[in-house]
């Protein structure tokens, strides 16, 4: 039941997907440009890339329960603030009070979902946990696409307090267990730079830096370029966290079966091949290429993730989970915002160079590059024997 609670809590937290696609909604409403939408992004994942690991440690020292449900309650109050926004510098508020609160609930769903479940069995719990967060980041630019279409971008954000508040009560009734303060040593600085730690941590930075041009600028290709309505954009545009879903539990068993490394190099090099062929697509590019792209970036990015998460998880004992899943998803929102910084860069230089088609074919190539170099050390990993103790 822990799982399940943790699982509920990450998928509306994940349901964030849905502002991408309200993207040039917002643009529109505010004035702004599509490199200063950034801010948007950077405001929430920056906050809840710090938090994760924040909120994961101090739930080894007070409870994994406790601080989940702290974050379930903040986080309806981030998005009644980000739906009420009379200007842009609100609602960056909003999203920063957002990212606070999804911290806290990320930092301990895989402390919740790993405690209870023998270390064979971890990785395949982890993958119905990465299902649940790719469901959301799925579902949500499908239903954004229609909300924004009958209510405008602010419906985005009104829908999901409920849902929150819905999780919180769960949360309250059921109470998830609780780890004792006693039974954990604090993490230090040695802890987290040991060599396998950190190569996964930066894998994992890499992976989504890459992303994140299907993230930050597919809205505006699907909408601007494509010519699509938002409805249309967001059906298209749910195929990279489908892909995601899909992945994450089949990545957890391959996980538990041959190890995590193998299924970490093989789904990098997915990644960046879809990256690649969305580098190519224009104006008149059929939309059946750019749905496979699409799919194989996410797909590949699921095959990663699951067992990256396990591999970082299995590096740390029991007292440490919470810390453990924070610094995760550190990794994987530090790598979102330099994704969202590199990238919305580049796009604004080439746009002002070589129009703004080609600008948007030399950012996913840039991204394709850098996943593709991560795929190589996964890759030699792989080939390289353990060392023993």
């Amino acid at each position: 039941m822990a799982r399940s609670i943790a699982a509920a809590g990450a998928f509306v937290v994940s349901l964030d997907s849905m502002v991408n696609i309200a993207f040039p909604s917002i643009a529109t409403t505010f004035r702004l440009e599509p490199e200063e939408v950034r801010w948007i992004i950077v405001c929430y994942v920056l906050t809840y890339a710090v938090m994760a690991f924040v909120g994961g440690a101090a739930a080894d020292r007070v409870g994994h329960g406790v601080v989940f449900r702290a974050g379930l309650g903040l986080t309806a109050v981030g998005f009644l603030l980000a739906g009420t926004a009379g200007s842009f510098g609100w609602l960056l508020l909003g999203r920063v009070i957002q990212g606070f609160a999804g911290g806290l609930v990320y930092g301990t769903a895989p402390g919740l979902t790993t405690l209870a479940v023998p270390p064979p069995a971890r990785a395949r719990a982890l993958g119905v946990l990465g299902g649940a967060i790719a469901l959301a980041f799925a579902a949500g630019p499908l239903a954004a696409g229609l909300l924004v279409e009958a209510f405008g971008w602010r419906a985005v954000f009104h829908v999901r307090v409920p849902l929150a508040l819905a999780v919180l009560a769960w949360a309250l009734a059921l109470r998830p267990p609780d780890v004792p303060g006693g039974a954990t040593r604090r993490v230090t600085l040695a802890d987290i730079t040991r060599r396998p730690v950190l190569t996964a941590s930066g894998l994992s930075f890499v992976a989504n830096a890459g992303i994140f041009a299907v993230w930050l600028l597919g809205p505006f290709y699907l909408v601007g370029t494509r010519g699509l309505d938002a409805k249309t954009g967001g059906a298209l545009f749910m195929l990279t966290p489908l892909g995601t879903a899909v992945a994450a539990p089949l990545a957890g068993r391959i996980a538990d079966r041959i190890g995590p490394r193998l299924p970490q190099a093989v789904g990098l090099a997915l990644e960046a091949a879809g990256l690649a062929a969305l580098s190519r697509a224009g104006a008149t590019t059929p939309v059946t290429l750019l749905a496979l792209g699409l799919l194989a970036a996410g797909f590949g990015l699921g095959l990663f993730q699951v067992p990256n998460m396990a591999g970082v998880m299995a590096a740390f004992p029991a007292g440490q989970q919470g810390a453990a899943g924070g610094l995760t998803f550190l990794a994987r929102t530090l790598g979102i915002v330099a994704g969202v910084a590199t990238l919305s860069t580049v796009f604004a230089h080439r746009r002002d160079r070589v129009g703004v088609d080609a600008a948007f074919a030399d950012s996913f190539l840039l991204a394709a590059a850098i996943v593709a170099a991560a795929a190589a050390v996964a890759l030699s990993r792989t080939a390289t024997p353990p060392r023993g103790p």
